[in-house]
């Protein structure tokens, strides 16, 4: 197993995380964390106010979305061709930002939205909370489970609402496969089977002069500080173990929040197996081959694997249901056409809009799950992908990740969210952050 990133375990230990880990970190925090929380609206019918932070595909998807429920008055983004562009996109109106500190000093927003690569979720998020503003940030929570045991302390202790993008929840095929989950259709869940599909593999890239309008250095962010690969950013940051978690977190981050929920407990012993390649720092670096597998407090087991069809398979000891993004299909599913299960009986939104159509898709589907956070804004409520149920599915993303990389079982109590006298899982609980850019 290549040795991916230095370790600092007792630099950021659970205890230190939660007894004085809330203090900023980062030049400009201080501001944002003594910042009056914005007003909220008055009216039901008030519009809100949004700042987006990071441009590109998946950030434009949610501003756009977010713009049916409020204006868009600020954008922020490290490279100026996208921030204008975005802009020039929304009507030349948004103020626009390098640095999305600026943003939050200095625009009169109520809500935050985040786009930005994986290792930017945490701090950016809690940095918004503490300015006071609502947060809906981009999946997956965390780069580490000690980041989202960090976030879950800061919105707790500011009260925001804070919705991650696993839109997967407002996806009325997931959603169904669910309820009918809970209503006992497939009888004792006993298992159930994931695929993600495969590690995106390349390199060794050459290294490029950074671009006169890409601010390379505030991307990178925590990361280590290296030489400018356009293959390193944008969408390929995902097969870096530096930024992301490939598929574990990817995929994973939709796919093993729907078999978590579905299976309602926390896994308790994790085994995983990988194959590495064997490249230097200018290549991709995530798993070539992997596999992983769960057991649960309550019992179920969950295999997660990286060939097979996309998807998720429940077995219980009546019936079985797969579902993905295309598809919902098994005998429950076919029994509904005698044995409906009515929309009025669904149970899993704490907060449901039920006059709101049910969408199915991606770009439906972030539409409620856009409407969702927009509900629970302006009621206080906490949101279908909160942040409670979102760190648990990605802590079990990285806990797959933590047994293929030590390559052997590991044991983890989900009361403490720690590793019973295992120093060695332990240590990659969390991750060297680079000085000035501190998360945790």
């Amino acid at each position: 197993m290549p040795s991916l990133l230095p370790i600092d375990s007792s630099r950021r230990s659970f205890l230190k995380t939660n007894a004085g880990l809330l203090i900023a970190a980062s030049a400009g925090f201080h501001q944002q964390a003594t910042a009056q929380p914005a007003a909220k609206p008055k009216s039901p019918n008030a519009r809100l106010r949004v700042g987006s932070i990071g441009l590109r595909y998946q950030g434009t998807v949610i501003t756009e979305k977010a713009n049916q429920y409020a204006d868009i008055v600020a954008f922020a983004d490290v490279d100026r061709n996208v921030r204008e562009q975005a802009r020039s996109s929304f009507g030349s109106t948004p103020k626009i930002y390098e640095n999305y500190e600026d943003m939050l000093e200095q625009a009169n927003l109520d809500v935050v939205l985040i786009g930005a690569p994986d290792h930017w979720h945490v701090k950016m998020a809690a940095d918004a909370c503490r300015a006071g503003k609502d947060v809906y940030v981009e999946k997956p929570l965390s780069l580490t489970i000690d980041e989202g045991k960090f976030l879950r302390q800061v919105v707790e202790e500011t009260g925001q609402v804070l919705q991650v993008g696993s839109w997967q929840r407002s996806d009325s095929r997931f959603r169904q496969a669910i309820e009918l989950i809970r209503a006992g259709r497939l009888g004792k869940l006993t298992q159930v089977d994931v695929v993600l599909g495969k590690n995106v593999q390349g390199g060794p890239f050459e290294p490029y002069k950074i671009p006169k309008t890409f601010n390379w250095n505030l991307w990178q962010g925590q990361t280590p500080e290296t030489t400018y690969i356009p293959e390193r950013a944008h969408y390929y940051f995902r097969w870096w173990y530096e930024y992301s978690g490939g598929q574990m977190t990817d995929w994973g981050a939709h796919h093993l929040d729907i078999a978590q929920w579905g299976i309602n407990s926390n896994p308790v012993e994790i085994t995983g197996t990988a194959k590495y390649p064997d490249v230097g720092s200018n290549s991709h670096n995530v798993a070539i081959d992997w596999n992983c597998s769960y057991k649960y407090a309550n019992g179920v087991t969950m295999n997660v694997k990286d060939n097979g069809r996309n998807g998720i398979l429940f077995t219980g000891t009546e019936g079985r249901i797969f579902v993905n993004r295309g598809t919902l299909s098994g005998t429950p599913v076919e029994e509904l056409a005698t044995n409906p299960l009515p929309r009025k009986d669904w149970q899993e939104y704490g907060f449901d809009n039920q006059d709101r159509p049910l969408r199915a898709g991606k770009l439906d589907a972030i539409i409620n799950h856009m409407g969702n956070f927009f509900d629970c804004i302006q009621a206080r409520k906490r949101p279908i992908s909160d942040v409670e149920s979102q760190h648990r599915s990605v802590t079990t993303c990285h806990l797959g990740n933590i047994a293929q990389r030590l390559g052997r079982p590991i044991q983890w109590d989900p009361e403490t969210e720690s590793f019973p006298n295992d120093a060695e899982a332990t240590a990659l609980m969390s991750r060297e952050q680079r000085t000035g850019f501190e998360v945790v």
